[in-house]
C-alpha cells in the first residue's frame, strides 16, 4: 500500500470520527445513571423501539389483529424485553404510563416489560411502507406526549421509523430514546441501549 493511499484512508477515518463525535446528539447527551435519574424524577418520555423481531417490515397482506400475519418477537426479543423491564425496576423507575403501537411485536414488548397496564394507541403504529401516514402519525405521537407527559414517566413502545421521524435518532431493537417535552418541542436527553 502506498503512503498516499494510507494517508487518504487515515484522513477519511479522522473525518468520519470527527463527524461521529461532534454530529451525534446521543454522544453529547446524558447517559447511564443520569438518564435513569431523569426517568425517576418523572416528566420524561421514553421512545422505545420494540424488542428484537427478525426481518424488516411486515408481509403485504398482514392484519393488525392477527399476530400470525405479522413479524413477531423472537425468543431473544422476548428475553430482551423482560431484561429491559428489569432494568426499569432495578433503577427504581416505577411511576410510568405505558402506551404501545397496535402491532403485536410492540404490544408483546410492552407487556413483557412488566411495568403495568399497557394502552394500545393507533398513533404509535408504524408508517413504514405507508409514507402518506407519516405526518398524521407524528402529530398523533406529539399530541399523546403533550397530553400525557407530566409528573409520570411516559413509555411509548413503537417502531424505528416513528422514533426517527420524531427525533432524528435511529434506534436499534429495544433501544430507548429519552426525550424531555418543552415549549420548543422535544429535547433528546440521551439514549439507553437495550
Amino acid at each position: 500500500m502506498s503512503i498516499q493511499s494510507r494517508t487518504l484512508r487515515g484522513s477519511l477515518f479522522l473525518a468520519v470520527l470527527t463527524f461521529v463525535l461532534t454530529g451525534s446528539p446521543a454522544l453529547s447527551a446524558a447517559t447511564g445513571e443520569a438518564l435513569w435519574n431523569a426517568l425517576r424524577s418523572g416528566g420524561h418520555v421514553v421512545l422505545m423501539r420494540h424488542a428484537i423481531a427478525p426481518g424488516t417490515g411486515d408481509p403485504a397482506d398482514f392484519e393488525l389483529g392477527d399476530c400470525s400475519t405479522q413479524r413477531n418477537l423472537s425468543e431473544r426479543g422476548r428475553e430482551q424485553a423482560r431484561n429491559i423491564g428489569e432494568r426499569f425496576r432495578s433503577n427504581e423507575v416505577s411511576d410510568v404510563a405505558v402506551y404501545s403501537s397496535q402491532w403485536c411485536r410492540c404490544l408483546d414488548t410492552a407487556r413483557l416489560l412488566g411495568l403495568g397496564e399497557v394502552t394500545p394507541y393507533e398513533g404509535l403504529n408504524s408508517f413504514f411502507g405507508r409514507r402518506e401516514q407519516r405526518d398524521t402519525r407524528l402529530a398523533q405521537m406529539r399530541e399523546l406526549i403533550d397530553r400525557e407527559a407530566g409528573g409520570r414517566t411516559l413509555v411509548l413502545v413503537t417502531h424505528q421509523v416513528n422514533i426517527t421521524g420524531l427525533t432524528g435518532v435511529f434506534p436499534s431493537s429495544g433501544e430507548m430514546v429519552v426525550v424531555k417535552p418543552g415549549e420548543s418541542g422535544l429535547e433528546v436527553v440521551g439514549t439507553l441501549p437495550p
